[in-house]
């Protein structure tokens, strides 16, 4: 009995429309593995022997998304389907876009063309049966990343292909097969790969860091060159050795940050970046000292380094100027050192700093780094976690107390200045500043009256100081 999926009531619809203009219509790539690994596919892709012209004419709502590669974007009740007419391709002279393309009847050769056997899987729309020329089903019992076809001859094609490869292996857990591997590291693919825009390759590798341990993909990247190609101040982590006689690490840098990156929440992009990054200064600041005759390893003010390098990664790599300022800012913090004998003002100061909005993300890259150290969960009952919670209930506490933590939280502001006799310009925003330390200090203080008594002393301070400078 030949295998088949539950066909979702909206592709049913969209089959019965086909079907009734003569056409046939097949579930294809990664809807179908999803199925079949029993996942939700997040959404859906068909392939149809209708020409893009005949969908625009059968659908209501037909967007030409692709057309100039056979491919419109549906929307049917509610959803937004892709649908490509099958078709042959040859030629990738720009390594990415085939030369051209010829339509055919036959969804074997639309399955063809795919990167790897198990997208290359297709579910015909009428039946849910399967359609398998490839062997995916064989690689998904097997748990392996094959190509469709040979290795050599899929990846020269698209660049991107051996990205990907290394991507699914990661995010769902599958052993690339050795030939596949192996032809990553050829100098012509090596040369293909380097042809792709940084944006393609940046969309990978984000996928990758969501990945439940984007370590193992990070260090396929690294064994088959690409790290190289792409990150090569991280490949430069690897033998960078921080182990010493006070037992803090167990790795050299470059599997310290893997690990810590897996160690960060999967679904938050900006901490798994800056776990990944946050030591990559460390082989500038790494230093050495005899204590006792034992080499001590010291990394003064590595976060200054890790930032300013991965402000340049992350801007090689086009991330977004809202990514780029807060992964960069977390790993600027990440060294902070707290201790119980703080005081209440200490406390408002470093979240001043930080940035409330910040705290959380911040305490996650701890964590991570803490994760990193040695692969092991992170201990609730250790010292260094205890201090964490501590610091927590204590910005708790603050924000429970609401606390003035910004600027905009003080009792007056420029217009109640300006209302006093204060002009607008550099000597207003002294004052202002010098408000907000004041009730950093004492939160008490943060009233009307006070503010506006301090902030005229601190006026006429600074206009005795300028006559007595023209005397």
């Amino acid at each position: 009995m030949p295998q088949k999926i539950k066909i979702p009531d909206v592709l049913k619809k969209m089959n019965e429309l086909f079907a009734s203009h003569g056409f046939c219509a097949y579930l294809v790539g990664g809807a179908v593995r999803d199925f079949l690994l029993k996942k939700n596919p997040s959404d859906w892709d068909v392939a149809t022997n209708a020409s893009p012209q005949d969908v625009m004419k059968i659908f209501h709502r037909v967007i030409p998304t692709g057309i100039e590669h056979g491919t419109v974007t549906v929307h049917l009740l509610s959803k937004e389907i892709e649908v490509t007419t099958f078709r042959q391709e040859e030629g990738y002279s720009d390594s990415r876009h085939p030369d051209k393309i010829t339509y055919t009847n036959d969804i074997k050769d639309d399955l063809s063309r795919r990167d790897l056997t198990i997208n290359a899987i297709a579910a015909n729309l009428a039946d849910g049966i399967i359609y398998d020329p490839f062997g995916g089903q064989e690689d998904l019992k097997k748990k392996i990343i094959r190509t469709v076809g040979k290795p050599y001859d899929r990846f020269m094609e698209d660049g991107l292909r051996p990205v990907r490869a290394l991507r699914f292996s990661a995010q769902i857990g599958f052993k690339i097969d050795g030939e596949t591997f192996d032809a990553i590291s050829n100098p012509d693919i090596q040369e293909k790969i380097k042809s792709i825009s940084i944006e393609r390759f940046r969309d990978e590798f984000s996928k990758m860091l969501r990945s439940p341990l984007p370590s193992e993909g990070l260090k396929n990247m690294e064994k088959t060159g690409i790290l190289k190609l792409f990150i090569p101040e991280l490949a430069e982590c690897r033998n960078c050795s921080q182990k010493d006689i006070r037992g803090f690490h167990e790795f050299d840098v470059l599997d310290h940050n893997f690990y810590a990156c897996d160690g960060a929440p999967a679904d938050n992009e900006n901490v798994r970046l800056a776990a990944l990054f946050h030591d990559i200064g460390k082989k500038d600041a790494r230093s050495v000292e005899l204590f006792q005759g034992n080499e001590i390893i010291h990394f003064h003010k590595h976060e200054i380094y890790s930032q300013k390098k991965a402000e340049k990664i992350l801007t090689r790599l086009r991330y977004p100027n809202a990514t780029i300022t807060k992964v960069c800012h977390l790993i600027k913090e990440h060294m902070f050192f707290f201790e119980e004998n703080w005081s209440d003002a200490a406390v408002r100061r470093f979240v001043v700093r930080v940035g409330l909005e910040n705290i959380r993300d911040l305490f996650d890259l701890r964590y991570a780094d803490i994760y990193g150290m040695h692969r092991c969960k992170v201990d609730a009952s250790s010292p260094s976690v205890k201090l964490l919670n501590t610091l927590s209930d204590r910005i708790r506490k603050l924000e429970e107390d609401k606390c003035a933590l910004s600027l905009k939280d003080m009792a007056v502001n420029g217009t109640d200045l300006i209302k006093n006799g204060i002009p607008a310009g550099p000597l207003m925003g002294r004052i202002l500043n010098e408000l907000f330390q004041c009730i950093l200090e004492d939160p008490s203080m943060n009233t009307r009256e006070q503010l506006l008594n301090i902030a005229q002393n601190l006026m006429k301070e600074s206009q005795a100081k300028a006559q007595a400078a023209l005397k």
